[in-house]
């Protein structure tokens, strides 16, 4: 297995990292939408990030990785009550899977050897307690978006076929990324991914230079670079597991509730969906800081990524979402 990109030594894209360590800290949040060039980090940073949190314990041979014996579903047909380590899991969904491919179907050599009904599980069950990656999501086939917005809604996903009723967690941070070039994101979509960032390639050139060198450096001697950025690495995880803990104690100020609600109703953004996911981002930035307390400046500090993606389009405005976004932070939050 080839050993992952230290999150901590990816250069630059600031916003991009940021909003994946947060919904590490919250998955409440709903997931992460990178859009931009091609080669900026996008897959890498995911991967990098999943390989810098924790391991989690799962009961041995469960394929939905439940922590408890309680929570495996009953078809899984699991023998061992203990527990076993393994990393977080990042589950890739390519654009041409199946249906049964994602969700799950019936084992056909089971069925055909032993005449038994038995259930296979997919993607969503395998994504369980981790992340699942979506490279080129705009290009994503429209019936495999459906389901993903009923497993995202549920945090279950639900199986009836071929004589089935299946039913296991599917509880998982969505990242998907692509090129808006490309075709764009289906708005049912769009609006379940709790953050979204826009990523470009570095135009500095020592940015670049910088990129080279620890790219390179990685490759040639991959042991002592790993060594080298272990130490980063570990405090972005001390970070995020205090900021896991900071959560429950988190205090939100009415000034605070009523700038965030004011904020979505000039921007206009539909539903409450926008004030909610603002709110939650911006209390697991705080806990990230290591305070308790949320504050306006944390609103101002992640209000484009909760809510770019949620305008609505203005075609007297050429101006991008993040701009509007960013003037009308400016605004509301002076």
């Amino acid at each position: 297995m080839k050993t992952p990109f230290p999150f901590s030594a990816i250069v630059g894209q600031a916003e991009m990292k940021q909003a994946m360590v947060l919904t590490a800290i919250d998955p409440g949040i709903g997931g992460v939408l990178v859009f931009g060039d091609r080669g900026t980090g996008k897959s890498t940073a995911v991967r990098a990030l999943a390989a810098l949190l924790p391991e989690i314990e799962v009961v041995i041979g469960c394929p939905c990785n439940s922590a408890e014996l309680a929570d495996v579903p009953e078809w899984a047909e699991v023998t061992q009550t203990h527990l076993e380590t393994r990393s977080t899991p990042v589950i890739d969904l390519p654009l041409g899977a199946t249906e049964d491919r994602v969700v799950g179907a019936l084992d056909i050599e089971r069925a055909l050897t032993r005449g038994e009904k038995a259930f296979e599980p997919g993607l969503l069950a395998r994504a369980n307690r981790g992340y699942l990656y979506i490279d080129e999501v705009n290009l994503l086939e429209d019936h495999i978006v459906d389901l993903l917005l009923d497993v995202a809604q549920s945090g279950e996903n639900v199986v009836e076929r071929e004589g089935l009723s299946i039913r296991h967690p599917a509880r998982f941070v969505l990242v998907g990324s692509g090129n808006p070039e490309e075709g764009e994101l289906r708005p049912q979509l769009l609006d379940r991914f709790g953050l979204s960032v826009e990523v470009r390639s570095p135009t500095d050139i020592e940015e670049r230079i910088e990129v080279i060198r620890r790219r390179d450096a990685f490759e040639t001697d991959t042991a002592t670079f790993l060594d080298h950025w272990q130490a980063e690495d570990a405090k972005v995880r001390d970070q995020i597991l205090k900021g896991r803990a900071l959560l429950k104690e988190m205090e939100t100020p009415e000034d605070v509730l009523r700038s965030a609600a004011t904020l979505c109703l000039a921007l206009g953004s539909d539903g409450l969906r926008g004030e909610l996911t603002l709110l939650r981002t911006a209390r697991a930035l705080a806990a990230y800081e290591g305070k308790n307390v949320v504050t306006r400046d944390h609103l101002r500090a992640i209000a484009p990524s909760a809510l770019s993606h949620r305008l609505r389009r203005d075609p007297l405005d050429e101006a991008g979402s993040s701009v509007r976004v960013g003037r009308t932070v400016e605004k509301v939050l002076a």
